[in-house]
Order: structure tokens, then C-alpha cells, then sequence
């Protein structure tokens, strides 16, 4: 069995146009499919999900698999993608503003990412998985790993997801310079 758009050397024609030299198959439904008919996507397109589906491993797929089954998976990713840009984030020195949210969801864990920001991406992509609009007591750390002559940073990270109402929210005011 063939996937993750290998060659397949015993079928020479396109399932899609007919023309022969087909080397490409398809990663769902294995059907032979030349390059010109082939829909690809990056291996790292689903990158952030807490699970791939095998549907979703492939990298080569034919035209009718790619509009049922991957076309609907990429218009969801890319609105959890939105939603998790759009998450309220609170680190847990943030105490005194996030003391009264409810704290009902188990903690979610993210580790070895390269960047602050992308574990702090992937720790709000989580939570917007799970369907909450923030992620409470953000607590990041790093730890230097070195490789050879080479040193590199990697950042894990641990939040608490949860539903904010943004008008229930206390706000900090003991950092403003005028404060009531």
C-alpha cells in the first residue's frame, strides 16, 4: 500500500484525464492520478491539531477526494486558526483579573515549540478545539538545548481553557497611571 503521494509503478494511467505516465496516487482513495490532476498540501498544514486523521497524513490526493474530505477539514482548520488568534489570553501572573472565571476544564500542555509566541498560538489553538474563547493561567517555559556547537531555545507550555464574558471581566487598574 502506497501513500503520501508515492509513485506507483504498475498503473500508468490517470484516474481523472486518461493520459498514461499516472505516478502519482491518491492518499485516500489510492487511485492513480497524474501530476497535472493532482491536489497537493504541505505536510505541516494541519500542524497545530491535538489529533490528524489518516485522511489528513497524505499529501497527494485526487480531485474528488480533495473536495469531499480535505477542502471542508482545511475551511475548519483555518476557523479554529481565526479563533485562536482572536482568544483572550491570560498569563497566570494575571491573577487578580481572572480570579472569578470558573476553572472546569483540565489543563492543556504544549511542548517543544521553537517560539514564545507560536506555544502561546498552539496552546489558544487547543482550547479553541475543545470550543472555550480563552485560555487562563498561561505559564511558559523554556529550556535551552544544546546540539552540537549549536544552541537552541524550546518552549513548553501549560494553560487552563475557559469561557470569558469580556463584560464580567475585572480589570486590572493598580498598573494605570492615573487609576480611579
Amino acid at each position: 500500500m502506497l501513500s503520501k503521494g508515492m509513485t506507483n509503478p504498475t498503473d500508468s494511467y490517470c484516474n481523472t484525464c486518461n493520459k498514461p505516465k499516472a505516478k502519482l496516487i491518491c492518499g485516500i482513495c489510492q487511485v492513480s492520478i497524474c501530476k497535472k490532476c493532482t491536489q497537493f498540501i504541505d505536510e505541516d498544514s494541519f500542524s497545530f491539531l491535538a489529533k490528524i486523521s489518516k485522511d489528513l497524513s497524505h499529501t497527494a490526493f485526487c480531485t474528488t477526494c480533495f473536495d469531499e474530505k480535505i477542502s471542508p477539514e482545511i475551511l475548519k482548520y483555518n476557523e479554529m486558526m481565526a479563533a485562536a488568534k482572536n482568544m483572550f489570553v491570560f498569563m497566570k501572573a494575571q491573577f487578580k483579573e481572572t480570579r472569578m472565571v470558573k476553572r472546569l476544564a483540565d489543563p492543556i500542555h504544549v511542548v517543544e515549540c521553537a517560539d514564545y509566541d507560536e506555544t502561546i498560538l498552539r496552546l489558544a489553538f487547543r482550547g479553541a478545539e475543545l470550543g472555550y474563547n480563552a485560555i487562563i493561567d498561561v505559564d511558559i517555559t523554556s529550556k535551552k538545548v544544546k546540539t552540537g556547537n549549536y544552541q537552541t531555545t524550546v518552549f513548553s507550555g501549560t494553560a487552563i481553557p475557559a469561557n470569558v464574558l469580556e463584560e464580567r471581566l475585572i480589570k486590572d487598574r493598580s498598573n494605570w497611571s492615573a487609576p480611579n
